[in-house]
């Protein structure tokens, strides 16, 4: 009889149950040119070669799905592991329904990332090329990608209002402007700017002035002061997003 493997319960059958695979998938997000991009790869290979999809593959078994999502988005956009690394990603859900993925049962663990303008990113890996897509002429998506895509962006609009995630869309030092233009791009609606510079200010740990001379944004106008990501984490009160209106 053979010895149960080293750490098996004795009498377990592993193949009791069907076997599936575990993926990885991220909606990735940016803002460029005063619009809401997402990045996508063309997949070069079946199932849906040639179609445009999330960035993403399979776990392999000595990583965790985090460690599998860095280094696909390495892998598939040529972004720098150094600037991967630095990434914030969240995960955001799983999907698993069971025909989701025409090859097997795959079932995915979904992440976003909010990140601030990248360089234009090339293929790599099984996707034959990728790009920063302007959100909303994206589809059709592979797989149930347009579905995924859809709930980060839900998401998105949600932590803004309560997390200060705004300020991982703008470089290390930007202006009241650029903050409050993330949040115009990503809900999609425009807000009143003595209000929300008031906001902002008056809440403790969203933002703090960087020292030094202001930075001239362009126009007439005189030249906007600079500040970087504060130590807050959860902004208290919450900046709720004009009623009515959503992103």
């Amino acid at each position: 009889m053979t010895a149960p493997a080293a750490g098996r319960p004795e009498g377990y059958d592993p193949y009791a149950f069907e076997p599936f695979a575990v993926t990885v998938d991220l909606a990735v997000f940016t803002v460029r040119d005063e619009r809401l991009h997402v990045l996508l790869v063309e997949r070069g290979q079946e199932p849906f070669r040639g179609a445009w999809a999330l960035p993403g593959g399979f776990v392999l078994p000595q990583e965790s799905a985090e460690q599998a999502a860095r280094r696909e988005l390495a892998e598939e956009t040529g972004l720098l592991p150094r600037t991967v690394a630095g990434l914030h990603l969240e995960q955001l859900r799983t999907y698993s329904d069971p025909d989701r993925d025409p090859r097997m049962r795959v079932v995915s663990v979904a992440y976003t990332a909010l990140v601030p303008d990248l360089p234009e990113p090339r293929g790599g890996g099984d996707a034959a090329r990728a790009r920063w897509t302007p959100y909303g002429t994206d589809g059709p998506l592979a797989f149930d990608h347009e579905r995924i895509l859809a709930d980060a962006h839900e998401r998105i609009g949600a932590k803004l209002e309560y997390t200060c995630l705004a300020t991982a869309f703008c470089p290390p030092e930007f202006t009241l402007g650029e903050l409050r233009q993330v949040y115009e791009t990503v809900w999609g609606v425009a807000l009143d700017r003595p209000n929300f510079r008031r906001k902002v200010l008056t809440t403790p740990g969203f933002v703090e002035a960087v020292e030094g001379p202001p930075r001239r944004t362009g126009g007439r106008g005189k030249p906007a002061a600079l500040y970087r990501a504060g130590a807050a984490s959860a902004l208290h009160p919450p900046l709720l997003r004009p009623e009515g209106r959503s992103s």
